[in-house]
């Protein structure tokens, strides 16, 4: 085993050359003093963070701020004009207002409406959005579970549901099919496409460009920025989508537990709620068996808004702006290039590629969300479980699965429409393990390292370090 001095000395050298190759890191060196400063618990535990997309990390400061906002205030339910809770509706205003500045949305275009995280936005236009017989919803292979849920709503009422395949290694929409789709529209039809800008799977970035082609058509559009907001500028001044779903969580750590749907004023109109709650109705009633939604936002925020952590939204954004996310972006992209690099570089000694990538094998065309398979000199799969497991053991955190998005998954590891329908001939629940089964020794999830505002050079090198240790070792074979 290589001594301290030795492992210093080859984390150096491999320091050194990473900036050979991506000296615009040295823009960002303002970083490490913030992570010294704001996230030391990470070095004091010895923890190498690698799953951003599954969650942000908060900075000490923001905690603190909050606390402090917390001790010196008396809030009280924002439904109410009472001093405690206009005292409450200041502030929860003020971070509605802010969230349409962060993005550079207009707020004559734009509304928030907060909900518990991306996936709630996404219900609420799901099931308010006007489908019937008739209409269509289309959405890429590479959505998140909440987008794809969507499909329910749509085919409840009647509309058809059509998916845009992404095609491997890279995994990019097949534009051809995206243009054919878009073209195919009626006068009347009400159309909703649905797309990620970033795949939480595999990375890619999809055009923005898609949203204006959308619209020439006719088309509503529906981006989900929760895994590209985090590290990438989303300026809804020039790129302009009827709907966008957030997650904060995944920005900046806390609060959990809030999320948004950012819409068009004219879009939000057309949409009609099923049902109604507390604080959605300017006037309800029992005997008159009748209601009236609130307009705007209101009309969508059911019962009381998280009214305590709603600030705390604020106090993020903020944190985030005074770093800078250009400065966070150009980080974890020579991160991600530097890390892609190595991985690819690993190979066994009888000249076999230790890792299968998904997604562009460069930074162009990607976010710094990285996903592999590791396979032993016979080509077997190691299970992406031990790899997880004995990440865990090193204090590594990444993550494996199919991270809820199974259509992206299921064309990166070759699973055909033929392997999916048997999963769903059964009344029966099936399980995770006994889809193992079926799978039959196939890949049926991966291995996923995502960078953000902490990550460090040594964080990719001892991941990096560790995917070595699988060089010329024998998978078990199931």
């Amino acid at each position: 085993m290589a001594s301290q001095f030795e492992q210093a000395s080859a984390l150096q050298q491999a320091y050194d050359d990473f900036i050979r190759q991506y000296p615009a890191y040295l823009d960002t060196l303002s970083i490490d003093a913030l992570r010294a400063s704001e996230f030391s618990r990470l070095d004091e535990q010895g923890h190498v963070y690698l799953d951003y997309t599954g969650g942000g990390l908060y900075a000490d400061r923001q905690l603190r701020e909050h606390m402090t906002l917390l001790q010196r205030g008396v809030f009280g339910n924002p439904h109410s004009s009472n001093p405690t809770s206009q005292a409450a509706t200041e502030l929860d205003e003020s971070a509605r207002r802010f969230v349409l500045e962060y993005f550079n949305a207009s707020p004559d275009e734009y509304v928030v409406i907060f909900t518990l995280n991306a996936s709630g936005a996404l219900k609420l236009v799901g099931e308010s959005y006007p489908f019937a017989p008739g209409d269509r919803y289309v959405l890429t292979f590479d959505n998140h579970n909440s987008v794809n849920g969507m499909r329910e709503f749509a085919r409840s009422r009647g509309a058809t549901v059509h998916y845009i395949p992404v095609l491997p290694p890279d995994l990019c929409a097949d534009e051809a099919v995206l243009n054919q789709l878009l073209a195919e529209t009626q006068p009347g039809q009400k159309t909703l496409f649905a797309f990620p800008a970033q795949s939480n799977f595999s990375g890619v970035q999809h055009p923005l460009e898609w949203i204006e082609r959308a619209h020439a058509h006719g088309w509503d559009v529906l981006v989900d920025f929760a895994a590209f907001a985090p590290t990438n500028c989303l300026d809804l001044s020039r790129w302009q989508p009827d709907f966008v779903d957030l997650s904060f969580y995944k920005m900046f750590g806390y609060p959990t537990g809030i999320g948004c749907l950012i819409a068009r004023k004219d879009k939000l109109a057309r949409l009609h709620r099923p049902w109604f709650a507390g604080g959605t109705i300017t006037i309800a009633s029992v005997q008159g068996d009748g209601y009236y939604l609130a307009e705007g936002e209101r009309g969508f925020e059911d019962g009381t808004i998280n009214y305590l952590n709603i600030p705390a939204v604020e106090i993020g954004l903020r944190f985030l702006q005074s770093v800078g996310v250009g400065v966070i972006h150009t980080r974890v992209m020579a991160l991600a290039g530097w890390m892609i690099d190595q991985l690819m570089s690993l190979q066994h000694a009888n000249g076999k590629p230790l890792v299968r990538l998904y997604g562009p094998a460069s930074v162009e065309g990607r976010g710094s969300t990285v996903t592999v398979n590791l396979f032993d000199p016979q080509g077997n799969l190691f299970d992406f479980r031990m790899v997880e497991q004995e990440a865990n053991a090193r204090t590594i955190s990444l993550r494996t699965g199919c991270f809820c998005n199974p259509g992206a998954g299921e064309v990166a590891n070759n699973l055909t429409e033929d392997d999916m329908r048997g999963c769903f001939q059964h009344e029966e629940r099936m399980s995770f393990e006994e889809f193992l089964l079926v799978m039959d020794g196939k890949a049926s999830g991966a291995v996923r390292v995502s960078l953000g505002i902490a990550s460090t050079f040594a964080d990719v090198y001892q991941f990096v370090e560790f995917a070595r240790t699988y060089v010329d070792r024998t998978a078990v074979v199931r």
